[in-house]
This record gives C-alpha cells, sequence and structure tokens, in this order.
C-alpha cells in the first residue's frame, strides 16, 4: 500500500472541491495514507477530517526559505506519491524539494492555461459549460488509480452541537459575502428576499469584515439571525454542511454544502470554476454573452449595468424557487 501528499494551500473554496478525492483514493486499494500540505490560515477548512493522516501547514510569513526547510522536513515521509492539486509557484518549489533524487511519483492537476487564455483574453470558451471543477480535482487521478467512477456527497466530518442545531434546523442559511464584490447577489436583493418570505427565518454566515449582513438582519430580527464573523471558519463549514437548505453565491461555503449533499440555490455570475457537482444545489443564473468572464470575481464587468448577470437574478426569483424546493410543511 502507498502513502500520498497533497498539495493544495489555498483558496478555501478550491480545499473544499479538493477534499473530494479523499475517500476514493481510500478506497482505491492502493493507497492507505493520504496526508496533506495546507496554508495555515485555511487549516480549519480541513479540521476534523478522519481521511487525512498527517495535516501540514505552511505559514506565508516564512517565505521561499520556510518552504523548502519545510520540503526538507516532509522528505523523511517518503512518499510513494505526490498529488500537486495547486500547480503554482511554492508548489512547484515544494514537490521538486520532496521528489529530487526519490522514487516518488508527482501527479499535477493542469490549469489549463491556454484554455483560461482563450476564455478571458479572447472570450473564447474551450472548457466544459458548466466547469465542475471538483472533477477536475478528480480526474488527475484516476489513470494512477482505480478510483470509483464518480463522485457522490460525503457526510461533513464535524457535527452540529445542539448551539448550531438551533440556527439551521428548519432556517434557511444566507452566504452573501464572497471574496471578490462582483460576484456577490446585491445587498438590496437578500434585503428583498427576506421580505418575500415572510414565513420563513434564517441565519447568515460571513467573516469579521461583512459588516453589511447586518443591514439583511435589520430587515426582520425576529426572523433573521447574523452570525457573521462570530464563528470560526471551521463552526461555519459544520453550519453549511449540515444546514437544511442554503442560498449562495461563488464562495467556499457553497462548495461545502454542495461536497456535503445539501439542498439549496446556487446564485452564479461572472465566474467560470465555481459551479456545483454533486446535484443537490440548484443553479441560478442569467444568459448572458459575456458569462463568465472571471476566475475567481475579480476584473471588471463590461455591461452598462454593473454586474448584470448578478443584480438580474431577482428576488423574486429566487423566493418563487425557495417555495418550491423548501416548502414549509
Amino acid at each position: 500500500m502507498a502513502k500520498i501528499l497533497i498539495i493544495r494551500f489555498s483558496s478555501f473554496g478550491d480545499i473544499v472541491q479538493t477534499r473530494s478525492v479523499l475517500k476514493p483514493l481510500l478506497r482505491s486499494n492502493v493507497v492507505d495514507q493520504v496526508d496533506w500540505l495546507v496554508r495555515k490560515d485555511l487549516e480549519g477548512a480541513l479540521e476534523g477530517e478522519k481521511n487525512i493522516s498527517k495535516l501540514f501547514c505552511f505559514d506565508r510569513k516564512e517565505g521561499l526559505m520556510g518552504l523548502i526547510a519545510l520540503g526538507l522536513f516532509l522528505r523523511k515521509e517518503k512518499y510513494d506519491y505526490i498529488y500537486d492539486a495547486h500547480n503554482n509557484l511554492r508548489s512547484f518549489v515544494i514537490r521538486h524539494v520532496l521528489s529530487f533524487l526519490m522514487m516518488t511519483k508527482v501527479i499535477i492537476r493542469s490549469k489549463e492555461r491556454m484554455k483560461r487564455f482563450l476564455l478571458f483574453k479572447l472570450r473564447i470558451n474551450k472548457f466544459p459549460k458548466p466547469y465542475k471543477a471538483m472533477e477536475s480535482y478528480w480526474l488527475p487521478l484516476q489513470k494512477f488509480f482505480n478510483l470509483s467512477k464518480e463522485l457522490s456527497p460525503i457526510d461533513w466530518p464535524i457535527g452540529l452541537d445542539i448551539k448550531m442545531k438551533n440556527y439551521v434546523d428548519g432556517k434557511i442559511v444566507l452566504v452573501p459575502s464572497a471574496a471578490w464584490k462582483m460576484k456577490r447577489w446585491p445587498i438590496e436583493h437578500w434585503k428583498k428576499l427576506v421580505e418575500l418570505l415572510p414565513e420563513y427565518h434564517f441565519t447568515i454566515l460571513g467573516g469579521p469584515e461583512d459588516h453589511f449582513c447586518e443591514e439583511i438582519r435589520e430587515v426582520d430580527p425576529a426572523r433573521v439571525n447574523n452570525l457573521a464573523g462570530k464563528l470560526s471558519l471551521k463552526e461555519s463549514c459544520v453550519m453549511a454542511g449540515h444546514c437544511d437548505f442554503i442560498i449562495t453565491g461563488d464562495t467556499g461555503l457553497q462548495q461545502v454544502a454542495d461536497l456535503s449533499g445539501r439542498k439549496g440555490l446556487s446564485l452564479m455570475g461572472p465566474t467560470a470554476f465555481g459551479f456545483v457537482t454533486m446535484g443537490t444545489l440548484k443553479t441560478l443564473g442569467v444568459d448572458l454573452d459575456c458569462r463568465p468572464c472571471s476566475k475567481d470575481g475579480r476584473g471588471k464587468c463590461i455591461q452598462d449595468v454593473y454586474q448584470k448577470c448578478m443584480v438580474e437574478i431577482t428576488p423574486e426569483r429566487v423566493a418563487a424557487q425557495v417555495r418550491t424546493d423548501f416548502p414549509i410543511v
């Protein structure tokens, strides 16, 4: 049996998508130990994952010399395989330090840079439509291991405590924020959605910098709990991984809900690589020739209406879909 190191430093959503390969690897009858190298500030996205034997963290503050030192330290593990699921300069350095003069087989996930160039510079889209990034982490491993033929949802490894359970049972979890503003559903739409669904209760998840979430709570404080900035990354993942229903844009918590097979709505706008895979989240979007225009929400909007692809996903449409997919009994 073999041991493998997965290298995926960031981002939050990509780490969650890469988690989808853990169970297939351990069921392959080839691998019996999976270790992971992640960026230290994102280790919360992997906390509680029982399919990872050893979790190693890299602090960006340590720089290149720290990265090399970490690679030298990890050489003692004598990995049979290294899966570079990140494929950037840092992972290039670490995989070469680890594999130099070793019998280690290196597997690299392609970023398909030519296709990216064609899409984002020339507006020629050669990617599958929709592009399911979770599958792109899984496919490079197939020729090395006898993996199952398709991905399936997995239970989030950490369960809800009683307090968390009260925030999600029978409620809709809202994830209004995202790393880049262009892929956020407008704040006024979130507020209108709460007004349109007076019979529902909501819990908001977000980070400490997402102060705008309080505006949504103020629409109806009796029905809306705002937990933005009050939970750790691990706790937010637990709630997204066990909620009854979630409404989210292209975020890391969307990927948590997708991987965990939760029901909900995915509001997709400018981004190319955040589409869900498992089939339990329903994607809502608008058909515009300019979509997708960004890999992660950065860049400029060319439409006369800023964020037209998000603005035209109306609160009325979302509310109607909620009542269809998550009716109150």
